[in-house]
């Protein structure tokens, strides 16, 4: 059996770029290294890459300059969940951070292996998770 290495992407959909680029970009602390008018790309720690696209923008098959190749149509709908993993030293400062954006957490758990998640929303309506070890038997 071939081997997986992990998960590289994670894509959201979004209503408004602009708007999305400025809740992940100033409360999320996220720089992006690649946008255009359909989506952006940030790099989300750990060799992992959080992609945004504007909705209906992927619908059609991407063609790639100088015959690099294609990028087949995707798209997602409704209100999707994704974690960040953080350092339990980092925790107090994210809900800081959150409460001084007068973004919401709407749900804390306490997990069994003794990690801890908070779940908050972003403009789009995503459930996001700030997740410490201890979550999984793999993290």
């Amino acid at each position: 059996m071939p081997r997986l290495d992990g998960v590289l992407e994670t894509a959201l959909y979004v209503a408004d770029m602009a708007r999305a680029r400025a809740f992940f970009e100033e409360v999320m602390g996220l720089s992006p290294f690649n946008a255009d008018h359909r989506f952006t790309a940030y790099d989300a720690g750990g060799g992992t890459v959080l992609l945004l696209f504007r909705h209906g923008e992927t619908r059609e098959t991407v063609v790639l300059p100088d015959g690099m190749g294609t990028i087949p149509p995707h798209d997602g709908d409704g209100r999707v969940h994704m974690a960040f993993a953080i350092a339990a030293r980092e925790l107090g400062a994210w809900e800081a951070r959150l409460a001084q954006h007068d973004v919401a957490i709407e749900g804390r758990t306490h997990w069994p292996r003794g990690g801890e998640s908070v779940y908050f929303r972003d403009p789009d309506d995503h459930l996001l998770e700030l997740a410490t070890p201890g979550v999984w038997p793999t993290y």
